[in-house]
């Protein structure tokens, strides 16, 4: 696939098919994301692939708000965890860039997955120390994210419907919107 065309093809998926991912496709993601940009080269990240099925249904039943909003991740074939250790990376102005460095390294990895005909969803809510006991990750690692990875099913799922109009998906600001020339405001066309 040409790189434009996976940009623009990339998109959140909850609706997966049963067939397992291949190794080596997941191999192949892991390596996209392991040659992401960070900070000082640190590669603060690390990422656990769960195809576990029991565990795969207890993150999925895991709920973060006292209600369960990942439900759909009960089904998956694969769940990947980004996860960082923070004494690997730097902080500048306030700024926590263990969250920057693992979250351009899950980018790279969610668009090789697109590349590879594969499906993602990026997910911010969970709780942390649920996953962590679930998954026995050590304290100091911070969970930043998680996707399911699989195959999409043609049909969206209620659920992607619904996402798609609580978080407006399929629309995109104008690009005048968000970017600027010189300084803020300056219109860029």
């Amino acid at each position: 696939m040409d790189f434009w065309e996976v940009i623009k093809k990339r998109h959140s998926v909850r609706n997966f098919l049963s067939q397992p991912v291949e190794k080596e496709r997941i191999i192949e993601i892991l390596e996209a994301a392991r040659l992401a940009p960070s900070w000082q080269n640190r590669q603060c990240w690390r990422f656990i692939v769960v195809t576990d099925k029991e565990k795969i249904k207890k993150i999925g039943k895991l709920n973060p708000l006292n209600y369960n909003i990942n439900f759909f991740l009960q089904n998956v074939p694969v769940i990947i965890v980004a996860c960082a250790n923070p004494k690997e990376s730097g902080r500048r102005a306030g700024i926590e860039y263990y969250l920057v460095d693992t979250a351009i390294a899950m980018e790279h990895l969610i668009l090789a997955a697109t590349n590879l005909g594969l499906a993602t969803c990026w997910i911010g809510a969970f709780d942390e120390n649920m996953i962590k006991d679930v998954l026995k990750i050590p304290q100091e690692i911070r969970i930043v994210a998680l996707t399911p990875l699989g195959y999409a099913c043609e049909k969206p799922s209620v659920v992607d419907r619904i996402s798609k109009i609580v978080a407006r998906g399929g629309t995109r600001k104008r690009l005048e919107e968000i970017a600027y020339f010189n300084s803020w405001g300056e219109k860029l066309i």
